[in-house]
């Protein structure tokens, strides 16, 4: 039984039936290393099944690779949140759930402003874009119970839960230089995992239950490089490089560094029973309990082939290095993790003033990897479509912002064992202006 692995119960003989209780978040397997890995993209990446190595936009941030900064040419402050349906399937019990969260919140700028650069005449050969942003990095949440029986000796029900996760917050910088640019993500990652047993003897009338606690708090560094190289494909781009229709090829990579964190646990190990209300028999309490940690590297590449405006193809690469993941607080061993995605999107008309449906941005995608977590011996994988729209909103005084809709269908886990089919909903805002750092001069 999967849930045999996941409660550690060793390899006593037993039988056993799981059930799947609700908690506010349904990941099973969020219980294994940090918990389960949070979205790195925002919603306009989420509708091309998540690219964002070779993929640039003078109007949306690209989180995945910091390279893309120096192409910003507005600026923008961008915020997300997802609904999510997930329907999971046991052995034994089936069970669904809708949960909903915030994905992030960014805002990043041009350093120069491409409004002065025109009125002075200057060519757009160099740009140099910043930003922060804030969004989760892993996500807790579980709750499961276990009932085994030993023929003839004992009937348990034990008990898992756990909450919390963590966070990073990103300082990024992107700087172009004609068709190439480079970038750096400098990332702190922070948070708490709490995850709690509790072992009860249902056959044995006064037996005591068993409860175990531990609260994990992490924070960390990890650094990402990038690159991406942007290359005119007939010599008229060469000399205007951003009219609408004109085909570019854009190879890119990035690159995340192992990253060190630290922890800090508390320990709560007790029994008690709660049909005789007797004093709680503690047997382990322990606080400030010091360790350390590695986060583990990852990369991704790929390579877009764009017309400005109207068309973009998109196929992408990137793994995951978990082997190299440690935690003096939780040891476990993980494994390497990949995924590849091809996607696009398109645009009928970006110019058109009487059919706004003309002027929408178009996406789909598909994706296809595997998951660090693995049990009896067997990888988990996740697979699926996506679909997207970029809904354009012109506002006074402003450029062009985006309302941004994804849509991704797929399946997550291990075929005879737990497997979950999902859908979700994600929404993202980007509010764009073109106005800071806007030099006025007054004659």
């Amino acid at each position: 039984m999967l849930f045999m692995g996941i409660c550690f119960l060793g390899t006593i003989p037993l039988t056993a039936q799981t059930y799947l209780v609700q908690p506010k978040t349904n990941v099973p397997y969020s219980r294994f290393g940090l918990g389960d890995p949070a979205e790195q993209f925002f919603a306009a990446a989420a509708g091309m099944a998540g690219t964002g190595a070779s993929y640039n936009d003078y109007a949306h941030l690209n989180i995945l690779n910091p390279a893309s900064l120096g192409w910003l040419q507005v600026s923008g402050l961008e915020t997300g949140f997802n609904i999510r349906y997930s329907g999971l399937r046991a052995p034994e019990e089936n069970s669904s759930i809708w949960s909903g969260n915030i994905n992030y919140v960014s805002l990043a700028f041009p350093i120069k402003n491409p409004i002065n650069q025109a009125l002075e005449r200057q060519k757009n050969k160099f740009g140099w874009g910043m930003g922060v942003a804030l969004r989760p990095y892993t996500n807790v949440g579980y709750n499961l119970e276990s009932i085994t029986e030993t023929p003839g000796i004992v009937h348990a029900t034990t008990t898992l839960k756990g909450s919390g996760g963590t966070y990073k917050v990103s300082w990024l910088n992107g700087i172009r230089l004609g068709g190439f640019s480079v970038g750096a993500d400098a990332g702190f990652v922070f948070g708490k995992i709490v995850n709690n047993r509790r072992v009860t003897f249902d056959s044995l009338y006064l037996a005591y239950a068993t409860e175990l606690q531990d609260d994990i708090s992490l924070r960390g560094f990890q650094w990402r490089l990038g690159a991406q190289y942007s290359i005119p494909l007939d010599k008229k781009t060469k000399k205007r490089p951003n009219d609408i229709g004109k085909p570019y090829l854009t190879l890119g990579g990035y690159l995340s560094t192992k990253g060190d964190f630290n922890t800090n646990t508390s320990r709560l190990y007790y029994r008690d029973n709660l049909t005789l209300a007797a004093p709680i028999d503690t047997f382990e309490s322990a606080t400030n309990l010091l360790g350390q940690g590695v986060l583990p590297g990852e990369f991704g590449f790929g390579m877009t082939f764009e017309k400005k405006e109207q068309l973009r193809l998109v196929v992408e690469y990137a793994a995951s290095l978990w082997t190299s993941y440690q935690n003096d607080a939780r040891p476990e061993s993980l494994l390497d993790a990949y995924r590849v995605a091809l996607a696009g999107e398109f645009t009928p008309d970006v110019a058109s003033y009487n059919n706004y449906l003309r002027r929408v941005r178009y996406r789909a995608g598909f994706f296809y990897g595997t998951d660090p977590r693995s049990v009896n011996g067997e990888q988990i994988l996740d697979y699926g479509l996506t679909l997207g729209a970029g809904l354009p909103i012109i506002l006074p005084r402003q450029t062009t912002s985006y309302v941004n809709l994804a849509l991704k269908a797929g399946q997550f886990g291990i075929k005879d064992y737990l497997r979950e089919t999902y859908v979700q909903l994600n929404v993202g805002f980007t509010l764009n202006d073109n106005s800071w750092f806007f030099k006025r001069k007054f004659n």
